[in-house]
């Protein structure tokens, strides 16, 4: 069997000043988000998602998830091919199950099942 990647579904910024940064991307992209919490705020970017996550690291990195039809099975797929788990499958809400990986090159790779998920 292979984790089949059925395409990008959302990126997720980490910033050191949420506020800052839920204006400054609300007006590049014309939009109020459409999630307002105090620890993420999500915009819909046709049908896709960018997320903005509230963080103390200055040096953390967007994450971006690929779509799979069930995380834990690409999570083993990922580790029977030299991966290591950065983060452990985990809903998130809604039925929406995220985990992370890095790859043996170093590359974090985020996987996400998303059963709500329309491309518009």
């Amino acid at each position: 069997m292979s984790a089949r990647l059925h395409g990008l579904r959302t990126v997720i910024y980490p910033s050191s000043d949420l506020k800052a940064a839920k204006e400054w991307w609300t007006d590049f992209l014309g939009v109020a988000p459409y999630f307002d919490e105090p620890f993420y705020v999500g915009f819909n970017v046709g049908g896709y998602e960018l997320g903005v996550i509230p963080t103390e690291d200055a040096t953390s990195t967007p994450t971006t998830y690929w779509a799979v039809d069930d995380v834990p099975d690409a999570i083993a797929e990922a580790e029977a091919r030299g991966a290591t788990v950065r983060e452990a499958p985990q809903e998130v809400g809604d039925g929406i199950i995220v985990a992370s990986i890095e790859n043996p090159h170093g590359h974090l790779v985020g996987l996400i099942y998303n059963p709500h998920f329309v491309a518009s």
